[in-house]
């Protein structure tokens, strides 16, 4: 056990982006809710809420709401199409509406989800601002991995770069934002899993970049 928790600690410092050049860091708490509902025959739904509490977790700076339809391809590979509708309010500039189209291909690369196993989720995504024009194409890989801990325990560390793949007034060209998780997954039932972690988030800026400490927090049920 102490060796898995050794493993996957070096890779989490790996994998956390060199940004002792950021001149701003904050700390925040990000809460999640997720669940997934069998529709049968392959279908699947998705139902995310989040709420980001941000500037030292003083306020709420960032909601969103994400549903999301899929299709089981395999018993591996699920491909999404889906919507989010995410409302930022940070201290100073103007508080905007983004609303966003994704496709996404979710797939497991290693094991079976009861030893060490490695899944990633590739998501593209179109961006619109109300307040401003045009569209923001973004890819997000993730690659996940998780391993046995003590009893139904499972230590979990995952990382995300966000690319932007054209640039508008609100997205750069290029990584804007790189997220790297460690955390467990405790199972609260059958069909309740309860994610607590760190979380660190790399924002990307024209000026000098921003760190955030994240204590994260995800609900997850199964339907």
């Amino acid at each position: 056990m102490f060796r898995t928790v050794s493993v996957m600690a070096g890779l989490i410092g790996c994998l956390v982006p060199l940004a002792a050049h950021a001149a701003e860091e904050d700390a925040n708490i990000w809460l999640a809710q997720t669940a997934t509902v069998d529709l049968g025959g392959g279908g699947q739904l998705w139902l995310e809420a989040q709420e980001r509490f941000t500037n030292d977790a003083s306020r709420l700076g960032q909601f969103l709401v994400r549903p999301a339809i899929g299709y089981k391809l395999d018993k591996t590979t699920t491909a999404w199409i889906g919507y989010a509708y995410v409302m930022t309010d940070p201290v100073g500039p103007v508080r905007t509406n983004e609303h966003r189209l994704f496709q996404q291909l979710s797939f497991r690369l290693l094991g079976d989800g009861k030893g060490v196993t490695i899944t990633g989720r590739t998501r593209l995504e179109q961006r619109f601002l109300e307040e401003q024009p045009g569209t923001a194409w973004r890819l997000r890989q993730q690659l996940r991995l998780t391993a046995p801990l003590s009893g139904k325990m499972r230590g979990v560390v995952w990382t995300e770069p966000f690319i932007g793949l054209n640039e508008t007034g609100f997205q750069r060209d290029g990584l804007g934002l790189w997220r790297n998780f460690a955390g467990v997954s405790v199972p609260l039932g059958k069909a309740v899993t309860l994610e607590p972690g760190y979380l660190n988030q790399w924002v990307v800026r024209n000026g000098a970049d921003r760190v955030d400490h994240t204590a994260n927090l995800t609900l997850s049920a199964s339907f």
